[in-house]
């Protein structure tokens, strides 16, 4: 066997013939019998200077957790297996192009089309452009909380004249009135947002708990501010976590958190 040929997934198998986690593949819009839908988006609205700049991501994720049957691979953070109960599909990458309305569209449409079948949507980025159509589809679903793990807070009003881009997310939520709270993990550093950004994400009540508080308090306060019973909404944007644990992110900002605090707080 040639060096390109050695890797750990030939140990388990070689490639998978599923979607993440080796899960079965479905068409898009098949929701029969599914408990959890995941697809992949490139982009919803990518900015002109840096165009869909993180393409190729849902693909890289699926590779590096796809070998075959890993699902039933015993996980200890779960105390158990992966995908213990429930029955998880995986429709593919939704097709995404140049024309932002309808990448928009083709996003809220097939979310909205999981919910309607009464599963989970979980998306693949792609951009953090991504949560704001996917959000859209919740409109007959609220109210909804939701939990942003983060290194920026995402609140510009538009950037470049774009209104719907990856700094603009949160801001987009907080106009639908089905987003009942927002909960931000994980800020620091410099990013986009200027003081504006913060006071009007205040004045509409966000809970902001930026990574200096996070290091001084733990994380039960971040679970505690999300109330009892709530649907929330899970938007990781991969840079949340340290540049020492994930570097390849476009707004790397030292400090973040270890790959263990995020599934501290997924399992709480």
């Amino acid at each position: 066997m040639s060096d390109e040929e050695l890797r750990i997934g030939n140990l388990f198998g070689g490639d998978a013939g599923g979607g993440l986690f080796d899960i079965p593949r479905r068409d898009p819009g098949d929701v029969d019998g599914a408990d959890v839908v995941v697809m992949g988006a490139a982009t919803a609205t990518p900015y002109e200077s840096v165009g869909a700049y993180c393409a190729d991501g849902p693909a890289a994720i699926r590779a590096a957790v796809g070998w075959p049957g890993m699902g039933a691979h015993y996980d200890f953070d779960l105390d158990g297996p992966l995908l213990g109960g429930g029955h998880a599909v995986d429709w593919g990458d939704l097709p995404i192009g140049d024309d932002l309305a309808e990448n928009r569209s083709t996003i809220r449409r097939h979310v909205k089309t999981v919910l309607e079948g009464g599963a989970v949507p979980v998306l693949l980025g792609g951009d953090d452009s991504i949560p704001i159509p996917a959000l859209s589809a919740f409109m007959e679903h609220g109210p909804i909380v939701i939990l942003q793990l983060d290194a920026h807070i995402d609140w510009r009003d538009e950037v470049q004249g774009e209104r719907m881009g990856l700094s603009s997310n949160m801001r987009r939520a907080s106009e639908m009135a089905w987003v009942d709270h927002i909960v931000q993990v994980g800020a620091r550093g410099s990013g986009s947002a200027r003081t504006i950004d913060v006071q009007d994400a205040h004045r509409w009540g966000v809970d902001f708990f930026p990574m200096r508080f996070v290091r001084r308090d733990g994380l039960q306060p971040v679970v505690d501010a999300i109330p009892e019973g709530s649907s929330v909404y899970v938007a990781l944007d991969i840079d949340a976590l340290d540049p020492s644990v994930v570097p390849g992110v476009i707004g790397p900002a030292p400090g973040g958190f270890d790959a263990g605090s995020c599934i501290t707080i997924s399992n709480q």
